[in-house]
């Protein structure tokens, strides 16, 4: 676990397996009212092996984010070990004060020794002023059937780290087959 302070923020960033069960509680409770849907079961199946980035300020959780280990694969190229974003999330009250940019920084910083982060964003806008990029090829999700394309509507956004091979962000992406969200 890491700890510092940014912009009034303390953030904290904590392996999954090292969160009390009350703290991993109240994550997920925070998590739901932020998504307005229950994320439990996200947690328990989806978001397996997870390090948290979570936002503190005087005390309460008012910021968060996660990510978790995935391979993407860019056209026949060799598979990406990818931090894969998730539940990147801020308190309504909260909002608009680069809390969630605070996170999101803090958390690019931790995921260096990957080869590539992904996420599907609430908003390309955003991201993209944080230095993440629209994949513009065709995106599938693997399975033990082959490749299974993924609807038109699907975004996913990379943000090139410092292993980063040399991507054609026009050339077909996939990633492994999850049980809850595919991407």
């Amino acid at each position: 676990m890491s700890s510092h302070p940014i912009d009034h923020l303390n953030i904290q960033v904590v392996r999954g397996a090292l969160i009390s069960d009350t703290d991993r509680k109240n994550i997920i409770s925070f998590c739901s009212r932020a998504f307005e849907e229950e994320m439990e079961a996200l947690f328990n199946n989806t978001y397996v092996g997870q390090t948290h980035v979570l936002g503190y300020f005087d005390g309460s959780l008012v910021s968060h984010a996660l990510w978790v280990t995935r391979y993407l694969q860019a056209g026949t190229n060799p598979m990406m070990r990818t931090a894969y974003v998730e539940a990147v999330a801020t308190e309504p009250a909260y909002r608009n004060r680069g809390f969630a940019a605070s996170i999101m920084k803090s958390l690019a910083h931790e995921i260096q020794n990957y080869d590539l982060a992904a996420l599907s964003p609430f908003s390309v806008t955003y991201y993209g002023r944080l230095g993440w990029e629209l994949w513009q090829g065709p995106l599938f999700i693997r399975t033990e059937n082959g490749l299974l394309p993924s609807p038109d509507d699907e975004k996913v956004m990379i943000l090139r780290l410092s292993n980063s091979p040399y991507l054609d962000l026009s050339a077909p992406l996939s990633a492994e087959w999850r049980e809850g969200e595919l991407w």
